[in-house]
Formats: C-alpha cells, structure tokens, sequence
C-alpha cells in the first residue's frame, strides 16, 4: 500500500506541483519541498475525496426502486442513520444540512480508516487535516445561522438573556464561540494520532497477534470520533438556525388555553 501511495503522490505532483508552487510562491509561502509540494497527506484526502465523488455518482447512476443494489443499499442506511441523528436533534429545517454533515462524517471516516493500511499514516492524526474541516464546518454553521436569523437575530446569541449583562456575556461567548474549531481540532487529531501511536508501539514489541487487537481498537475509535464529529456539527447547526421566536411560539402552543 505505501509503494502505491508513493506512486499516487508523484503521480500528482507531476501533474499539478509546478502551479501548486506558483501559487504558494505567489502567496509568499514557501513550500518545504517545491518539486513536491503537495504532501502525502493531502494526496490521501484527494484519494479519499475521489472515492465520495465516485460513490455518489455510482448511487445516482444505478437507483433502482424495485431491485437496489448493494451500494445503493448501503447509501439508504447511511442517509436513514444520519437522518435519524440530525431529526432527534434539529426539530426543523435538518433536510437542508444532511449533504453536509453526511459528506463531513463519512470523509472522517475513510480518512480514519486509511490508518488500518499497511504502512499508511492516519491523515487526521495530522493536525491540518481536522483543522480544516473544523474551520470548514465552523463557517457552514455560522453562515446558516446568519442566513436563519439576519445578522442582529443571530448576534443576540451571544448577548445572553439578561441585557446588562451583555458586555460582560459578549466578549466571553464570542471566545467560547470560537474555541470550538479548538474543540473539534484536537478532539479528532489527538485520538487519531494516540491510536497510531498506540499500534506502532504495539507492532514493534509484539509483531504477531496481539497488534490485530489494536487495529480493531483504532477501527472502534474512528468510528466513533467519525460520529462524535458529525454529531457535533449538526449540534452547532441546530444552536445555530435555532430561532427564538419560533421557540416562544412553540411554549405559547404548548400552553393550555384558558377557559371561557
């Protein structure tokens, strides 16, 4: 698998490393290697990014209503599965988002997974890898939030209920606010690297039997930091596009009505 990988990544700098380094050049960044700037890592999340775009095509190409096939079994439980976390948690309005947070938690996955490869790294055991989907999802939510409530609606998010304690709430919500792409970040690149870590000790000490514990351990593990990500996210979205009116309206309703 590396010797493959290795192929992949020559492949791909020898395609598009000279515009790649252009740009960072242009853009004062000076690449580490500027034959190859395109890093193994990030040829991982092309692979991986490529499989997505050819499992979607493949779903779309071959639906069939009478007789699905295995893959489009397989993206029904995905989409019922995530559907049904994104309802439990977001009253209204999660249709919207289940592209997103789909594509969110199943990259995760196959990025985590590619660590169960024979001499491949876990891409997200690289801190860029989840700072960039941190950052990616921290500007999704925001942006619906800004687009559900207008700028004013939104902003009194972070003011707190009580008025004059705004000045004080504001700068410490906003603070808050933003140590999510923190939170998300290491969450996912601490537990990803700790697994790897954790397998390659064991693979050196004990080369038979027992590192295929740990290799199951690092599946465990990725399917769950893979979860806890997407869950978090719709979490966000539903803080988020959450308006406040609509929840007044929803306790007035709930309200027994007095009689006449």
């Amino acid at each position: 698998m590396k010797a493959l990988l290795i192929l992949l990544h020559a492949a791909i700098n020898h395609l598009f490393g000279a515009p790649v380094t252009a740009l960072l050049l242009r853009l004062h960044i000076q690449p580490a290697d500027p034959l190859a700037p395109i890093t193994e890592t990030y040829t991982l999340e092309l692979f991986v990014a490529a499989l997505l775009i050819l499992f979607f095509l493949t779903v779309r190409a071959t639906l069939n209503v009478e007789r699905p096939g295995p893959v489009q079994w397989a993206a029904e439980s995905i989409n019922n599965f995530v559907t049904g976390q994104a309802s439990a948690i977001m009253d209204h309005g999660y249709e919207t988002h289940l592209p997103f947070v789909t594509t969110i938690a199943l990259f995760v996955f196959l990025c985590n997974l590619l660590g169960l490869l024979p001499g491949i790294d876990t891409p997200t055991a690289s801190p860029v890898v989840p700072l960039a989907i941190a950052l990616l999802t921290f500007i999704y939510y925001n942006f619906f939030g800004f687009k559900a409530q207008g700028i004013i609606g939104y902003i009194k998010h972070f003011m707190g209920p009580v008025w004059w304690l705004s000045p004080l709430l504001f700068p410490v919500e906003i603070i808050s606010h933003l140590s999510r792409i923190v939170s998300l970040t290491i969450r996912l690149y601490a537990n990803m690297y700790a697994s790897d870590m954790l397998a390659l000790v064991f693979f050196s000490l004990l080369p038979i039997g027992a590192p295929i514990l740990f290799l199951g351990l690092h599946l465990v593990v990725a399917s769950i930091q893979a979860y806890v990500f997407m869950l978090l996210a719709i979490i966000y979205l539903s803080i988020a596009t959450t308006h406040e009116e609509h929840e007044k309206h929803e306790e007035k309703v709930g309200e027994p009505h007095p009689a006449h």
